[in-house]
């Protein structure tokens, strides 16, 4: 006697057809003529087309940016270089004018005393 209700193989068959089916279905090309189709890519590929455009000005703005601060850090560092080279020949100057008036004092000094030296001889004879 057979039963109105599908047996346990009849049930896996029907799951595995249906599984099979909607496996087909997905499988199946998409009408790429369709207008709307059509649009929407044609859509996404003027904005793709639009964020490149702008990814590529970012990048030649973010690198002329970054070439423009490297400038003024190296016109800073020249600026810096030069005012240290500035520095250093204001104090050799200073220390050769001080060992020039050192010198002078010493000449000063040793003609004053020679003078006294020949006086007090003079004074003598």
């Amino acid at each position: 006697m057979p039963s109105k209700e599908p047996g346990f193989v009849e049930r896996l068959q029907t799951a595995a057809k249906a599984k099979q089916a909607q496996l087909e279905k997905l499988r199946a090309p998409t009408p790429a003529s369709s207008a709307p189709s059509a649009e929407r890519d044609a859509a996404k590929a003027e904005a793709t087309a639009a964020r490149r455009g702008r990814t590529a000005e970012r990048k030649v703005a973010d690198r002329l940016a970054a070439e423009q601060k490297e400038a003024k850090r190296a016109a800073a560092n020249a600026k810096q270089a030069l005012a240290v080279i500035e520095d250093r020949a204001r104090k050799e100057a200073e220390l050769a004018a001080q060992a020039a008036a050192a010198a002078a004092r010493v000449i000063d000094q040793k003609a004053a005393r020679d003078a006294k030296y020949a006086a007090r001889k003079a004074r003598q004879k």
